[in-house]
């Protein structure tokens, strides 16, 4: 019978989430998200990845974990406390870099290559700066977001920001894109034009 609870855990997925815990880390990633992330990231060998919100990085042992050895990984968070755990779990991992700064800065600033995928789990790259992000997409490449669902952690009226980024989204035609009624609510953008 086909299920899909069943999920292989990375390698450093589970000292991140105790690490998390004990610092009572409240926006953790879910794991179906995860592995989709996963799948999507080693679907391009070689490639450019940006995560856009570290947290504690969760999300980042799923990307590592799918992303090959010829590979880079971008992870930005502008809160040190959190990403210092990720840091410290990948100190030894030469695809990943690490950017602490706010996201929006560093979006408006940013001026190297495209992404093959971007991974937007925070308010910049999502709810703001959205056309500089999407700039930053390979054609061919993704842009996935989460958290679409109602989830505990929303703040009052957030329904109504998720509502507008979807129209917002929708109205795009360089873009294909599916939403997922799955996990935390999932939308994939593949680039079909320049």
């Amino acid at each position: 019978m086909f299920q899909d609870n069943t999920i292989s855990i990375p390698r450093t997925y589970q000292q991140i989430s105790d690490e998390s815990k004990a610092i009572n880390f409240s926006m953790p990633s879910d794991l179906k998200t995860g592995s989709f992330l996963r799948s999507l990231v080693a679907s391009k060998p070689g490639g450019n990845f940006l995560e856009i919100g570290t947290g504690t990085g969760l999300s980042l042992t799923w990307m590592a974990e799918g992303a090959d050895a010829n590979s880079k990984i971008t992870s930005i968070d502008n809160e040190a406390s959190y990403q210092k755990i990720a840091r410290y779990v990948f100190d030894n991992d030469p695809r990943v870099s690490f950017i602490c700064a706010d996201g929006n800065e560093w979006l408006s600033s940013y001026a190297g290559e495209q992404f093959d995928l971007i991974f937007a789990d925070a308010w910049p790259g999502k709810f703001e700066m959205l056309d500089e992000t999407l700039s930053l997409v390979k054609p061919g490449g993704y842009y996935l977001i989460d958290d679409l669902l109602p989830q505990p952690n929303w703040p009052e009226g957030h329904h109504e920001n998720v509502d507008k980024l979807m129209t917002v989204l929708s109205e795009r035609n360089d873009f294909v894109n599916t939403s997922f009624n799955w996990s935390t609510g999932l939308r994939l953008f593949t680039k079909i034009s320049g």
